[in-house]
């Protein structure tokens, strides 16, 4: 049986498609992505206060290294067999070194409706995720250079919507701990598939219009798009397995590697790299790779994450 909110990014994708006149206001959009962020941010900062951060921190790491790894293997394939352009195949490769806030809620739907259990502090590890690709997708791009604004990058990077309400996010629910968000929770847990629902919807109209421009850029960005998520979520699930997780944990580190930004390293990269094409990351990250993932990727990186632990006997 297929998740409500599953059908609902499908119904935002035939809308747009048909070229239905239906849209999201843009003031309802944002207001969605604001409680969907701070929902998110909320749980990891509950769970935080329950554990020391000192037993994260080879996690963190261990999630941080990976954050840099995968761009350093995404760009020699656009550049080399993609024939992007170096600033577009760095642009492309921070996008897919990055993380999906999107992906990750529509995976944390998919383990409570399937009572699958995960490691809480999760939302943690996608505030990591979102930075050190933008690092490395601006130097592979630039290279080291004095005049580098990097005072910009960083605002950007950390004042963004995204980063401020995920972090702030997570401190309110670290210092408030779990009595004290009781009297938060009708908004913020009880209504957070229905506010999925709708991001969703709009997220299914915003992937439509990007299935359009697959036309003029060839069937290379569908095979990567593609073939990059399912590389980078056996890194994630094998880094899983090495660091202890669950096999809930397990798969939503891999979901976390296998998704693309579609919100912080395209902001980033119009401030350091403006000669970047962002139709070509974006068609990637929005038209094929979180479809990709919302409808199929999902229930496949949970079942590897449980074939790996099998094996393992982890």
């Amino acid at each position: 049986m297929i998740d409500p909110i599953i059908l609902f990014f499908i119904l935002g994708i035939v809308a747009g498609l048909a070229r239905s006149e239906l849209r999201l206001p843009a003031q309802i959009y944002d207001f969605v992505s604001i409680l969907l962020l701070l929902s998110i941010g909320l749980k990891g900062g509950v769970e935080l206060a329950k554990q020391p951060f000192g037993a994260l921190a080879p996690q963190v790491l261990a999630v941080l290294l990976m954050g840099l790894s995968l761009p350093l293997v995404a760009f020699p394939v656009l550049r080399y067999l993609g024939r992007f352009k170096r600033a577009d195949a760095a642009s492309i490769a921070a996008h897919y070194g990055s993380v999906s806030v999107g992906t990750y809620a529509v995976a944390a739907a998919y383990m409570a409706s399937n009572g699958v259990s995960f490691e809480e502090h999760m939302p943690l590890l996608l505030v990591i995720l979102e930075i050190p690709a933008i690092v490395v997708g601006i130097l592979l791009a630039r290279g080291l250079r004095r005049d580098m604004q990097w005072g910009l990058v960083t605002h950007e990077i950390f004042a963004g919507k995204g980063i401020m309400l995920l972090l702030g996010g997570l401190v309110i629910g670290w210092v408030a701990g779990p009595e004290g968000l009781v009297p938060l929770e009708p908004l913020f847990i009880d209504l957070f598939k229905g506010i999925l629902a709708l991001f969703l919807l709009e997220m299914g109209l915003i992937a439509a219009s990007r299935i359009s421009a697959l036309r003029y850029h060839g069937p290379f960005l569908v095979v990567f798009g593609i073939g990059m998520s399912l590389f980078s979520a056996v890194v994630g699930a094998g880094l899983g397995v090495a660091l202890g997780l669950s096999p809930g944990g397990t798969a939503m580190l891999a979901t976390l590697a296998a998704s693309a930004s579609y919100i912080a390293v395209p902001a980033a990269m119009r401030i350091s790299v403006p000669e970047a094409n962002p139709t070509l990351s974006l068609t990637a990250s929005l038209g094929v790779t979180f479809p990709f993932n919302v409808l199929i990727g999902i229930p496949l990186y949970y079942e590897m994450s449980l074939r790996i632990h099998s094996a393992f006997g982890a």
